[in-house]
């Protein structure tokens, strides 16, 4: 049962970031339906910084890795996505605080970013944020964690949790953020940040071979 190092830190960051071009479209889409219709252009622009950042940078931890990140999309990305994405990620870092991690670190990591997020944006399960997919990946997580799986398998139980609280949202009415202007007429459409979420967490389990 190998930790996650350095080496999947930035394989992840990498894939994420083509992940994100792949699905630029579709971010968009589903942000022009119920918000500002930018978030997978600030997304696509936020990871494309990293990237440039990352080759530039010479990062020896995880948590080097995910503080890059975090810093980078704060600096780079607009609307909510930016402070959100980047608390998460530095939150993340804080707990990344070790050279690898084993189930328990992935798992603590996910629920830091978890409280970043809702620190900032103030959102609960039920409101259809990003939190929708963040909350049952982080407890999938620590589930792995607690009957003594893997790394890589809390990776792929959290992506697969966040996967299904992010097409929960899809009859939801929003009640926070811009799609929450819309009252019932959000209903009906996924919310982009829990359709992220769940691309990254899903990239991140592919990068460890889950």
């Amino acid at each position: 049962m190998a930790d996650l190092g350095i080496d999947w830190a930035l394989s992840w960051v990498r894939a994420a970031a083509a992940t994100v071009t792949e699905h630029r479209e579709h971010l968009l889409d589903l942000d022009r339906a119920i918000g500002d219709g930018d978030h997978g252009e600030n997304m696509y622009r936020g990871f494309t910084a990293v990237l440039g950042k990352l080759d530039a940078a010479e990062p020896s931890t995880v948590g080097d890795v995910l503080k890059l990140v975090a810093t980078t999309l704060m600096s780079t990305v607009g609307g909510a996505a930016g402070p959100l994405y980047g608390t998460a990620f530095l939150r993340g870092a804080k707990a990344a605080d070790t050279d690898a991690l084993d189930a328990a670190g992935v798992a603590a990591v996910l629920a830091a970013g978890l409280e970043g997020i809702v620190a900032r944006g103030k959102a609960e399960v039920g409101d259809k944020t990003m939190v929708d997919a963040w909350t049952p990946a982080a407890a999938a997580a620590q589930q792995v964690a607690d009957s003594g799986g893997s790394a890589a398998e809390a990776l792929r139980a959290a992506a697969d949790a966040a996967r299904a609280g992010a097409e929960s949202t899809d009859p939801l009415v929003a009640r926070k953020g811009r799609a929450s202007y819309l009252g019932e007429r959000s209903a009906g459409h996924r919310d982009p940040g829990a359709e992220s979420s769940a691309l990254l967490l899903e990239t991140a389990a592919s990068a460890a071979g889950a």
